[in-house]
């Protein structure tokens, strides 16, 4: 059964996944699909009579590969005719959490190259590489100013495009974060008003944005902040969350299974679109 738009389903996802939020999402008609990236144009100055320059800008394209996340839920048919909760919609909220956190987990903080299976996708962490900014205890001012900075002044910076991912561990530390005037660096949001913003910038946290070896939906690794374009981030929607209730699966134990699946695809459109902060120490 496939989830109706604006299930519960896909609201949750939408609500624990920033990359699912905020990323450019890319239909998919294949399980692997070349999404083109335009290479840059020169601009010159012409005198008056004179030619044309040639210009032949390089187009190549970012490949996105759609791998299946599920899982399969067996509920006891007690709970089912016991439970004062609509037992079956609560398991798939609960996938749907912890299917966003490892999606962003993937997204954001892997830390190796895809493998297709316990790394699905090259991460923006990897992707950036020695570039990431690695600093030891609490964010500072200069930290943040720093990292705003080498975004700000990358060729892929867009104004009303820029987007700062952090873990769910940074809120605490913005809050007491003050520029020279007192002024607070983090704004938190106003529901339907206007988002956080850090400096100006929107900012999103994610359970899932530290770093990781493998995709997990609890990754243990060192919280991450990340800014840059959210048009570099790429999302492909092969097919959308489903789920499928059988009552014959455990014919023998009196057990509906329930199974839940999505097929997506990620990848990074430029690498020197974003910027990194890892805490490496407490």
């Amino acid at each position: 059964m496939p989830e109706e738009y604006g299930s519960e389903v896909i609201q949750t996802v939408e609500q624990y996944s920033a990359v699912e939020a905020v990323g450019r999402h890319v239909n998919m008609t294949s399980d692997t699909q070349k999404t083109p990236r335009m290479g840059d144009v020169d601009v010159q100055i012409i005198p008056k009579g004179s030619a044309y320059p040639e210009d032949q800008p390089a187009l190549d394209n970012v490949l996105l590969d759609a791998v299946k996340f599920g899982d399969r839920i067996i509920i006891a048919e007690e709970d089912l005719q016991d439970a004062r909760v609509d037992v079956i919609t609560e398991y798939q909220k609960g996938w749907a959490t912890n299917y966003a956190r490892m999606f962003d987990n993937a997204a954001l903080g892997t830390t190796a190259v895809a493998n297709g299976t316990t790394v699905p996708f090259t991460s923006v962490y990897k992707e950036v590489g020695t570039g990431v900014l690695k600093t030891a205890g609490a964010l500072t001012y200069q930290d943040l100013s720093d990292i705003l900075s080498t975004a700000e002044n990358g060729r892929y910076w867009n104004e009303p495009d820029a987007i700062v991912i952090a873990h769910t561990s940074f809120k605490g530390q913005l809050r007491t974060l003050v520029d020279g005037n007192g002024r607070p660096l983090f704004l938190d949001s106003v529901p339907g008003k206007q988002p956080a913003t850090l400096f100006g910038v929107e900012i999103r946290f994610s359970d899932g944005a530290k770093t990781s070896t493998t995709a997990k939906h609890t990754p243990t690794g060192n919280p991450l902040l990340i800014v840059g374009n959210r048009r570099h981030l790429i999302v492909g929607d092969r097919t959308p969350v489903e789920s499928l209730i059988s009552f014959d699966a455990g014919f023998g134990t009196d057990e509906p299974h329930v199974k839940v699946r999505t097929r997506k695809a990620f990848a990074v459109g430029r690498k020197e679109a974003f910027s990194v902060v890892e805490i490496t120490a407490s």
